[in-house]
């Protein structure tokens, strides 16, 4: 999907089952499904998971942190120890590497389904997020909706002029 100007958008009710698998929505899974047998599954703030095709999620990931290990290297970094190492602890637990089954079948892994906040046979919100799509609990996603809505047409305006 790198060189896919496809832009992932729509709001879809899903619920999870016993065991947290649902299915993505058919009108957004195939950039996923054409990608391969695998996604990223990203925690972005509390209630809210982002999905990303492998390779998209893979090559901005790559690019930060070989551009992070080249400010280690040249010394850049010497002073901010601590900042680094609150980084490094969000690199080593803000994503995994997921499979996606069948026609966007996925199961939400334990630490990432409490993140979220949904419990097995609650309902999660797939959005469209352009770039990738974001599964929300929905009172998060309410809120979020709230803060942000004033604001959109000025970005709207400012993204497409």
């Amino acid at each position: 999907m790198s060189a896919d100007t496809r832009l992932l958008m729509g709001e879809f009710s899903r619920s999870l089952d016993e065991r947290y698998r649902m299915s993505l929505p058919a009108e957004l899974a195939d950039p996923f499904v054409e990608a391969g047998p695998n996604c990223i599954l990203v925690k972005e703030r509390p209630g809210c998971l982002s999905l990303w095709v492998e390779s998209v999620w893979q090559a901005q990931y790559s690019a930060a942190v070989e551009l992070l290990q080249a400010k280690l290297r040249a010394g850049k970094l010497r002073d901010r120890g601590a900042d680094v190492q609150r980084l490094g602890r969000m690199l080593s637990t803000r994503h995994r590497v997921i499979p996606l089954a069948g026609r966007g079948r996925l199961v939400l892994p334990e630490g990432f389904r409490e993140f979220l906040g949904v419990e097995a046979g609650g309902m999660v919100l797939v959005v469209g997020a352009a770039v990738c799509l974001e599964l929300w609990h929905e009172a998060s996603w309410r809120e979020h909706l709230g803060r942000e809505l004033p604001g959109f047409s000025s970005l709207f305006e400012e993204l497409t002029r």
